[in-house]
């Protein structure tokens, strides 16, 4: 009895070893899908930040009471431009590094009055070549622009008359706590502020959005002006705030461009973005459960006769995928708890 019961162990241990493993493909239960053109694509909706960071650029030396403000923060200003007056006595934008500092007149040599013949030669009132020289040329020149401002033609240019700044022609914001109808100067107030060509743009993200977005992620950014293109360049992370993604122009150009001076110039702007994670394809689409993939890394298909179809794939999101090497129509399996 014994030799018979330890015969059919044998005999049920080597049926086990010897019968081949079911195939994976006929032990489960699928479904077919239809290999259909489509499109594949994904991306997530955030709010991109859009913020200037004004940096002082002018100096007011004129005294008194500000009597009108000529621009608004954001205004783009070149020489000669009117930013406000104080006493009615307006104060003009001019390139120059030298702040105003003394009264200008016929004897005054230096930097300064480079700086001032410049303007005047960029207004039309000075022809000569600005060399520094306050002489009989300047002189005209000067009283021909104070004419054309309405103040006394006498030739001598207060130092409150011009803010010089670094180069022109540029966007600005004036310092609206110290530059407002009513206020009082004294002189030497940093009021007008420079702004870059452009806000900075920025994504607050989560560090599993910020694992979505890597280097080269394009962005599209909404706005009423249109459409703006920006890509993923660079995080940043505070242990405060958060993670911050920056964005930039690939190749270095503005993302408004022209609409720049849309956006407010002080504080935040959000703005409604869509940030691609995968770009969108188009071709034949399956689901992506319907892909198998080989011990050596190639993938196929299934149709529903059981026939193996070799596949290349484009490109993946969401649960489906983008094939190549299969025709429309073909019928493909899907595992039934997929389907």
């Amino acid at each position: 009895m014994a030799a018979l019961v330890a015969g059919a162990g044998i005999g049920w241990a080597g049926a086990t070893v010897l019968t081949p493993a079911k195939d994976v493909l006929e032990s489960t239960s699928f479904t077919h899908v239809e290999v259909v053109p489509g499109e594949v694509g994904s991306s997530i909706n955030l709010n991109t930040v859009a913020e200037w960071t004004p940096v002082p650029i002018g100096t007011n030396q004129a005294s008194g009471t500000v009597t009108t403000v000529e621009v608004t923060a954001g205004d783009e200003v070149t020489h000669g431009s009117v930013l406000y007056t104080v006493n009615l006595r307006p104060v003009v934008i001019g390139q120059g590094a030298v702040p105003g500092f003394r009264p200008l007149a016929r004897g005054t040599d230096g930097a300064d009055t480079q700086q001032m013949q410049g303007l005047l030669a960029a207004l039309g009132f000075f022809k000569g070549t600005p060399d520094g020289k306050f002489g009989a040329a300047t002189d005209a020149a000067v009283r021909a622009w104070q004419k054309s401002l309405g103040i006394p033609r006498d030739g001598v240019v207060q130092p409150g008359d011009i803010v010089f700044v670094p180069s022109l022609p540029t966007r600005v914001a004036l310092d609206t706590e110290v530059i407002h109808r009513g206020a009082s100067l004294a002189g030497g107030e940093a009021v007008v502020r420079g702004l870059s060509v452009e806000p900075a743009f920025t994504v607050p993200v989560s560090d599993n959005q910020s694992a979505m977005m890597p280097n080269g992620t394009r962005v599209e950014i909404v706005t009423d002006a249109g459409t703006w293109e920006a890509f993923v360049v660079d995080r940043v992370t505070d242990p405060a705030s958060g993670t911050v993604v920056k964005l930039a122009d690939v190749d270095g150009a503005s993302i408004c461009g022209d609409d720049c001076a849309s956006l407010p110039v002080t504080g935040q702007t959000l703005l409604r973005s869509r940030i691609v994670t995968v770009e969108t394809v188009q071709g034949l689409v399956v689901p992506s459960a319907a892909l198998l993939s080989s011990a050596g890394g190639a993938v196929s298909v299934v149709d529903e006769a059981g026939q193996s179809h070799p596949v290349t794939v484009v490109t993946s999101a969401r649960g489906m995928s983008v094939i190549e090497g299969v025709a429309a129509g073909v019928r493909v399996r899907v595992p039934a708890s997929e389907g």
